[in-house]
Formats: structure tokens, C-alpha cells, sequence
């Protein structure tokens, strides 16, 4: 390695300093290499081991790469969903003291999948309806803040499921800046068009690989993250008038945005001269509703929608124990020892890499529904955690990292199931769907 590298990391990782910098990105040996799916990209990007995590290290300008590694540590700090920045490397050369291009390090988001690697042979409308919906979501949180990203589309995106969702993340914010003031109308319709654009394109490439159902239409599904955005942007944002006599519905926009997984740190409420009319309108609203209330009883960090499952499962527990009256931390410490705990603990552990645990708790809760509809009564959980290990667990995928081959194939979605040596084919469309062909 020369000794003229220069590395900017927040993170003291010695790891960093092992990895072959003085080679192209292109040459690195296979043993440096991790192997997993990866988008469409206009850098070049490999997966590298380093330590016990898995790196994403794209090449790129030295200006542009220190750029991005700023704006991704801003978004982290607005806790906006996207990959960690780990490091800049820059001042690269080869054995031969020629230069080599600069170097952005992110930390590989585990359980997370671009959104080729999301389907096996075909997409099905309702799965590209659902990535859309995530990524709306996740571009009305990040305008929100005043973040113009520039480059939106499904390719820039990792999504993580959450509890039969999809939750987005932002991967790259090369092209994003963020703006103090926030953002004007004629900069979010810009994001939105483009969003609406390179989505269709991204679909109208893969309808042209035959890898999309045929009653899916990517014109029709691209131009739902526009309906999606504005519904949740007017419900977010949008101001509303009453008459005084109606105050419930102050509550009842709470409960709405609640439910929407939004908290409101300040509502403002005004009323007209005559004071028979209230004008409300939210002013600073957060995401994480559920996940924050989850983590706050039980501890547990999980996805929005995954933590409201749980949340429900907890409420549940409490009514059907006679424990509504009761202390809901002391509750939900008891639903956490007596129920959520015990199931984590059954999974074996050549499992445990295929799902997180709260996306495990949700399907074993489908699972178990869909036990007692056949069998016309309730299931007891032991019962229902053997029959989902066992025929749905065990042969599904391997989620935390997934094998695929080095160059980013999108076929990546065929793998290895290590305890059958047989190919695991999945189907994300049917969640109860995952078989095991020979």
C-alpha cells in the first residue's frame, strides 16, 4: 500500500487498512470480494469484507465521494433512512505510483435488497406497487427536511421488508442537497417527475427482459408514486378548517398521522375572528411513530410496520390476560419475556439469518392466522412456531447476506440453501410462498 492514502472516517475501523487499495476496484481478488446483489449503478461497486460487516465501496471523484459522505452523516443525523457512510479514501496509487480513482465506503444495510433482487422469475404488479408506495414514502420524509435528491428512482433505493411492506432506504446522494429553508413546490414536483420517469424506465427495462408479469403496466405503476406522494404529503402537511363544535377532529388528525406512523412535535391552532372556526395544520412532523413507542416499552428495534404488528400483538396480549388496567412498560416487559422472546429463541440458529426477528414474528403471526382459518380454532403458539420453521422458514432465503454473484447479476435471487443443497426459489408476492423446489 503507498503510504500516501488518505482516509476520512468517523468510525476507528484498523480493518479499513487491509483491504488492496493499491489495486483497482475492478482487480480485487476474490477473497476480499462479498459476494451480494447489487443495482444499477453509473460507478463502479463492489462489496468488500471488512471486519464482521460487508462494505459497499464505489469509485468515484475525490470532491464528489467527500461530498456525499457529508450529506449521507447530515441524513443520518435527521434520522432519515439510508446506508451508513463509513469512509473516503483518496490519494490512491498502484505499485507503480500511478494514480487510482477515490473511493466512497458505506456499510452494507443487512437484510436489505436492491429491488431486482426483490422478485424470482416475474414482478408482479402488486409487488412493484408496494417498492413504489416505500419509496414515496421515503421521498415525502426526505422533502420534508429540505432534501432535494435529484436522482430518484427504484435503482438508487434498498428495501427492507416490513411486516408484508417494503421500507426504502436511500443508498446514493451523490446528486441530493439539502436546503436550509426547505424545499419550494416547483423543486419537490421536479423530484417527483423524476421519480415518476426513471421509474417507468427502470420498469420498461425489465418488461423488455420479460421479467415483469404481463398484466403489470410500468407507465401505470410509475405514475403511482405520484397519487401516493401527494396523498401523503396533503395528509402531513395540509391544513384543515372546522367549526369550533368539532374540536374532536384536532384529536382525529392526530390519530390519522399516528396511524400513518408520523409523530407531530407542534400542531398549530388558530381560530377566526368570530371564533367559530378552527384552522389546524401540523408543523414539524417526524416518522417512526410505532417504532419509537415499541422501542421505548419493549426495547426492541424494529420497522415501522413491523413494530405496529407487534404493538398489536402486545395489545392483544394485554386484553385477552385481563392486563388493560394494568402498567403498560410492566406489560409489555411481560408480553416480551412470555411471548416475543421465547420465539426468537426457537429459531435454530442456521436460521437466524434469514429474516429479523420482528419480520420473523410477523409472519409467524400470519402463519399462525392462517393455521387457525384451516383448522377452524386457535392454534397454540409452540404448535404454530414448529409448523413455521419447518415449512416456511427453513426454506427461505438468507436475507443478512445474500449469495449472488460478484458482478451484481440481477438473476442473484437463486441461491444456495445451505442445510438442502437444493436451489431456494422465492416468490415475495405470496409471503406464505416460500417452497423449496429440488
Amino acid at each position: 500500500m503507498s503510504g500516501s492514502l488518505s482516509i476520512t472516517s468517523a468510525m476507528a475501523d484498523p480493518a479499513l487498512l487491509d483491504l488492496p487499495w493499491e489495486l483497482p476496484l475492478e482487480s480485487w481478488p476474490s477473497d476480499a470480494i462479498a459476494a451480494l446483489p447489487k443495482g444499477i449503478s453509473r460507478h463502479l461497486v463492489r462489496f468488500a469484507h471488512l471486519g464482521g460487516h460487508v462494505v459497499a465501496i464505489k469509485e468515484t471523484t475525490a470532491d464528489m465521494a467527500k461530498g456525499e459522505y457529508e450529506m449521507l452523516r447530515m441524513l443520518q443525523r435527521l434520522e432519515i433512512p439510508c446506508v451508513e457512510p463509513v469512509a473516503v479514501i483518496t490519494n490512491r496509487t498502484d505499485v507503480e505510483g500511478d494514480a487510482l480513482k477515490p473511493v466512497l465506503v458505506t456499510r452494507h444495510l443487512r437484510f436489505s435488497l436492491p429491488y431486482r433482487a426483490l422478485f424470482s422469475q416475474t414482478l408482479r404488479p402488486d409487488t412493484a406497487t408496494r417498492l413504489v408506495d416505500a419509496l414515496a414514502v421515503l421521498l415525502v420524509r426526505l422533502h420534508i427536511v429540505g432534501f432535494f435528491w435529484g436522482d430518484v428512482s427504484l435503482s438508487n433505493t434498498l428495501f427492507r421488508r416490513d411486516a408484508g411492506a417494503f421500507a426504502a432506504y436511500l443508498v446514493d446522494a451523490e446528486t441530493g442537497k439539502l436546503y436550509e429553508g426547505g424545499l419550494s413546490n416547483g423543486q419537490r414536483e421536479n423530484d417527483l417527475e423524476i421519480a415518476r420517469v426513471n421509474i417507468a424506465g427502470e420498469l420498461l427495462d425489465l418488461e423488455a427482459g420479460g421479467r415483469v408479469a404481463d398484466e403489470l403496466d410500468p407507465v401505470n405503476i410509475s405514475n403511482g408514486i405520484v397519487e401516493a406522494y401527494r396523498s401523503l404529503w396533503k395528509e402531513l402537511t395540509g391544513s384543515e378548517s372546522f367549526s369550533t363544535a368539532e374540536r374532536w377532529r384536532i384529536s382525529e388528525r392526530v390519530n390519522r398521522l399516528n396511524d400513518l406512523g408520523f409523530d407531530i412535535e407542534e400542531l398549530a391552532i388558530r381560530t377566526d375572528d368570530t371564533g367559530t372556526t378552527v384552522r389546524i395544520q401540523p408543523k414539524v412532523v417526524d416518522a417512526g411513530h410505532h417504532q419509537r413507542r415499541l422501542l421505548r416499552l419493549t426495547g426492541l428495534d424494529a420497522g415501522e410496520n413491523q413494530a405496529r404488528r407487534l404493538l398489536n400483538d402486545l395489545d392483544s396480549y394485554r386484553a385477552a390476560y385481563g392486563k388493560a388496567e394494568l402498567d403498560e412498560e410492566m406489560v409489555a416487559h411481560e408480553w416480551l419475556m412470555r411471548v416475543f422472546e421465547p420465539v426468537v429463541r426457537a429459531i435454530p440458529l442456521d436460521l437466524r439469518g434469514k429474516l429479523e426477528p420482528a419480520e420473523v414474528f410477523h409472519q409467524l403471526l400470519e402463519h399462525r392466522w392462517f393455521m387457525a382459518q384451516q383448522a377452524g380454532h386457535d392454534i397454540p403458539l409452540a404448535e404454530a412456531v414448529t409448523s413455521y420453521i419447518n415449512e416456511v422458514l427453513r426454506h427461505r432465503r438468507d436475507e443478512a447476506t445474500v449469495v449472488g454473484p460478484a458482478t451484481g447479476s440481477t438473476t442473484a435471487i437463486d441461491v444456495i440453501a445451505p442445510e438442502t443443497s437444493a436451489i431456494a426459489v422465492v416468490d415475495p408476492d405470496d409471503e406464505n410462498d416460500w417452497r423449496l423446489k429440488v
